[in-house]
């Protein structure tokens, strides 16, 4: 399913000319540096071909190539591409001042050299490879190092560089008669040359036994999505490597060049954690909606919003979403989206999760993730979160590097599918709230949407829905509780003004988990605090606030002990009974104090 629905994304993009995929035999990539020479083969300059990206970060400049060719193992040096390659192939400069990396880079160069060599006389004639070759022939390499770019260039390790003439405007591999030759070029090497019908297409052909590398963020270099081990388990009746899994030449370069396509665009790709998360769409034209704008609207509810204005793309997408679920923006049953998440794992690439649906559908999922998340906050804090945010909640620190491995994938995937969220999101979450007593309104957020999905799957008896803010008609024991303490914690904080430490950073955890422990406790000690309050209209409203939470418990014994999910309940308690004081409200006319309470963390 993932290979076919990368074959067509390809199919599709190569009949239109402005996509910019590659045509067979050639591919996109980055170079960082360009060598200079003259019709005679003379260094005239070391171009450094490298621009800013959104981010400020230094990156290559794409260039249509020829073809790369995988390689791997003891005798990868064997193999060189077509007038670009890395400086080891292109200069034969070291990776490293060892004897055993000097041997190897002018073994590289004299491969690259060779490849040039033997190509067919009628290309050879070409000016821009007769002036290459003359540029080795000359030894003009050695003056490249002296120039004062090369420092930059030697310390990129893996560095990719190519050539071009003096006053040409394309590089020597963009020239029309060498793009023309690796288009043709499609004899296969002495092992691939066994026939059978390829998966993809059903057509028969000649199988592509090694497939081409397709790296992503974190991985090896040489990692392929499609790859197998020789005499591994995987071997089947005398079949090795990817002739357990039949595709032909022309169909591994479709899907192989339409993933690299999708790695190198800004429109498809984001990363969620250790995931490389990929979308795409496959639509009719339609003019009220502009180019890649269901990419932007996914990928921005995945990822970190904007500094200068964080709620622009989420609240965009949003909308979107909404004018296609509402019927404003006219959707077609042929209208589907493709989402899937890719992670590093040794030499290869793990699929963390493949979803394939329509783009009504979609909204649909979006719509019911955004209400699930929807809790009361300030007016500080985004109006929609993200699920980078999501995750950072759960995490040390709030670092991207430290959320549990595959959480983004199930999260992800229960959005989707419109399954309860994963376990390991309400176990990580209250596992940061247990440890930095610390209830904010993600992780709020988190636990309300958790238990809400739970209560609607019917898995769990006992478990009902979260409402977005303060529910006074919920007598559950956990919310109570959690109210309860919420409103001990600010009787302290009147009562003493400026303190640092409040009952939260000493009985949270024993008050959300084993409650019967330390309620006693924590009763007497708010009388305490409340014969310190000078002011008789608050000390009335909060011992009316504590009689009517405490009037709800009496339908039932103080538990010693709350389950996971009640704690979840307690959190939430907490958390609404907190922002309660933050918004103004009018104070019981009976009372003397029409006090306006808010309180800023």
């Amino acid at each position: 399913m993932i290979l076919q629905a990368l074959y067509e994304y390809y199919q599709r993009k190569s009949q239109d000319p402005e996509s910019g995929i590659a045509p067979p035999g050639l591919e996109v990539k980055e170079l960082k540096f360009i060598i200079e020479i003259d019709e005679e083969g003379s260094f005239k300059n070391l171009l450094d071909v490298r621009e800013k990206d959104d981010k400020g970060k230094l990156r290559g400049r794409k260039y249509l190539l020829p073809l790369s060719k995988g390689r791997s193992g003891k005798n990868a040096w064997q193999i060189a591409n077509l007038l670009w390659d890395h400086y080891g192939y292109v200069l034969g400069h070291p990776k490293e001042e060892t004897e055993e990396y000097i041997e190897m880079a002018k073994k590289q160069n004299s491969v690259f050299i060779a490849l040039l060599k033997s190509l067919p006389s009628d290309l050879i004639k070409d000016s821009g490879i007769q002036a290459v070759l003359s540029f080795y022939d000359k030894r003009e390499s050695e003056k490249v190092f002296s120039h004062p770019s090369w420092t930059d260039c030697a310390g990129i390790p893996g560095c990719n560089m190519s050539f071009k003439l003096l006053d040409d405007v394309l590089i020597i591999p963009e020239r029309s008669r060498i793009k023309e030759f690796c288009s043709n070029e499609t004899v296969p090497t002495e092992e691939e040359h066994k026939e059978g019908y390829c998966l993809i297409t059903g057509e028969k052909g000649i199988i592509k036994q090694l497939h081409a590398q397709t790296p992503i963020r974190g991985s090896k270099s040489n990692a392929k999505i499609v790859a197998f081990q020789k005499k591994s388990g995987f071997d089947s009746y005398g079949k090795e490597q990817a002739l357990n899994a039949p595709i032909i030449s022309s169909s591994e370069f479709a899907y192989t060049t339409a993933l690299k396509t999708l790695l190198n665009s800004k429109h498809n790709l984001t990363f969620i954690a250790d995931a490389t998360v990929l979308f795409w769409t496959q639509r009719k034209k339609d003019t009220s909606i502009k180019e890649n704008e269901y990419e932007a609207a996914f990928l921005n509810m995945l990822s970190d919003p904007p500094k200068d204005n964080p709620d622009v793309g989420v609240a965009a997408a949003k909308m979107l979403f909404e004018s296609v679920y509402t019927g404003k923006i006219s959707t077609h049953s042929e209208d589907q989206y493709f989402a899937l998440a890719l992670s590093p794992n040794a030499a290869r690439i793990s699929v963390r999760f493949w979803k394939r649906g329509s783009l009504k559908d979609l909204a649909g999922r979006f719509l019911e993730h955004f209400e699930d998340f929807s809790i009361i906050h300030s007016d500080k804090d985004y109006e929609t979160l993200t699920l980078n945010q999501i995750l950072r909640a759960t995490a040390f620190e709030y670092k991207s590097e430290n959320i549990h491995p595959n959480l983004a994938a199930s999260v992800m995937s229960s959005i989707l599918n419109g399954l309860p969220y994963p376990s390991t999101l309400m176990q990580q979450t209250m596992r940061r709230i247990r440890a930095e007593r610390n209830v904010n309104r993600t992780r709020a957020a988190i636990l309300k949407a958790y238990l809400s999905r739970l209560a609607r799957s019917n898995t769990r008896k006992g478990i009902k829905e979260v409402p977005m803010a303060l529910d006074r008609g919920n007598r559950d024991i956990a919310y109570l509780l959690g109210r309860l303490f919420a409103v001990l914690e600010k009787i302290q904080e009147e009562a003493n003004p400026g303190t640092n430490t409040t009952i939260r950073d000493r009985f949270y955890g024993a008050m959300s988990s084993t409650p019967a422990t330390v309620f006693p406790m924590l009763m007497r000690l708010k009388n305490h605090h409340l014969s310190k309050l000078e002011n008789q209209g608050r000390k009335i409203n909060f011992e009316r606030e504590i009689g009517e939470i405490v009037e709800g418990m009496r339908v039932e014994e103080m538990p010693s002990n709350l389950s996971l999910e009640k704690q979840g309940y307690f959190a939430i308690g907490y958390y609404h009974q907190r922002q309660s004081f933050f918004t103004k409200k009018e104070v019981n006319a009976n009372s003397d104090s029409t006090e306006s309470i808010k309180n800023k963390e």
